[in-house]
């Protein structure tokens, strides 16, 4: 079976609320894909080594992604590193800006993985309308479908 694996960071707020529309999308009823979803804090390189494509969810703080996820970043990186080259990746965005310092240096980061970007980012900017989480969701259902399909 295929496995996604789904990391973010969130104290409950907006972030958290994407997360669930990420999950719903990836758990639909026509797609056999295996989700494990961690908070940044609780997620190891084991993780990621067990899974077939990853989603990265942070808000954005201070025009940064989350301490969180980069506290993630900072534990995986010399373990997974050789181990997980063009694994592919999507991410999402809880943004009081604009969310491209966080997306610039997500992107920055996972260049030294290397993971492959597989999907457009999803930025929510301000509170999360019915509109943003349609496209979270899309977003779980693309990356487990394509996980599936082993499209990427």
């Amino acid at each position: 079976m295929s496995r996604l694996l789904i990391v973010y960071h969130s104290k409950n707020g907006h972030t958290a609320a994407l997360t669930e529309a990420v999950v719903a999308g990836s758990r639909h009823p026509e797609i056999d894909v295996e989700v494990r979803i961690r908070l940044a804090r609780e997620a190891v390189a084991d993780d990621v080594l067990w899974c077939d494509a990853i989603v990265l969810g942070t808000p954005e703080n201070f025009g940064y992604m989350s301490g969180g996820l980069k506290d993630f970043f900072d534990r995986t990186y010399y373990p997974l590193e050789g181990r997980v080259e063009g694994l592919p990746y999507a991410v999402f965005i809880s943004a009081g800006n604009d969310g491209e310092g966080a997306l610039t240096s997500i992107r920055r980061i996972v260049r030294g993985y290397p993971f492959r970007e597989v999907h457009d980012p999803v930025i929510c900017r301000g509170e999360p309308d019915p509109n943003m989480l349609e496209a979270c969701e899309a977003l779980g259902t693309f990356m487990a479908a394509g996980v599936e399909a082993r499209l990427f």
